[in-house]
């Protein structure tokens, strides 16, 4: 620790178990539809509970605490390349949550796993797997939905392997432990600013209601 560092809360309790709920719900998605770990079944249940997630945290990033919500992390173009440029000088910029690079990532993250999850009602293998909705639409639909769905796995893998190779190189090379913090909440820093953070009855409402929606839509689908 150096000297004059404190702790700081930065990450509250919902975006730390969705951060790490949805890395379980993908790796238990891909393990079921590339390994036949479980049936298909479940990973129609894992797609369900992954979108439900999803929106969940689409409506914390505007009610949730300040490091959750996208206003305090996404950023204009001129502010990413600002960022980048100052990632490789002597001067480097300090950012308590997402950084405007970062920012990015997660927004390209969460639309792809919400592409991946709405595509999944309305795909089929053509064989005897098809998903909730493809009675409800065009054959057409169906081809677009399986063709992203196929696309959108193999966008996802390359934004995760993106996102470790971020992680390590702020571990290596910038000596900035990523993983802890959103294990405990907490990160050591110089002068550690004051935070607002949302009670965790806001997002457990909130995700109640979520929970509630996605549930009579997968009823609607059988």
């Amino acid at each position: 620790m150096r000297t004059g560092e404190k702790s700081q809360r930065v990450w509250d309790l919902p975006t730390r178990l969705f951060h790490w709920t949805l890395v379980a719900l993908i790796a238990l998605q891909f393990a079921t539809a590339e390994f036949g770990l479980l049936s298909m079944e479940w990973h129609y249940r894992f797609g369900w509970a992954t979108l439900a997630l999803i929106v969940f945290r689409i409506a914390w990033g505007f009610a949730g605490s300040q490091t959750s919500r996208f206003a305090d992390f996404v950023r204009g173009p001129a502010a990413v390349m600002r960022y980048a440029k100052a990632m490789f000088s002597t001067n480097p910029q300090v950012h308590i949550g997402h950084n405007p690079l970062g920012g990015w990532s997660v927004l390209a993250m969460l639309a792809c796993v919400l592409v991946q999850a709405v595509s999944g009602l309305f795909t089929s293998d053509g064989i005897d797997e098809d998903g909730p909705f493809v009675d409800a639409v065009s054959g057409a639909t169906v081809k677009l939905a399986t063709k992203l769905h196929h696309l959108g796995e193999t966008a996802l893998i390359a934004l995760i392997a993106l996102h470790v190779a971020a992680v390590l190189l702020h571990w290596l090379v910038k000596h900035d432990n990523l993983i802890v913090p959103m294990i405990t909440g907490r990160k050591r820093i110089d002068s550690p600013p004051s935070l607002r953070f949302v009670s965790g009855w806001l997002a457990l409402v909130l995700f109640a209601a979520v929970v509630a929606v996605v549930a009579l839509l997968s009823r609607a689908g059988g």
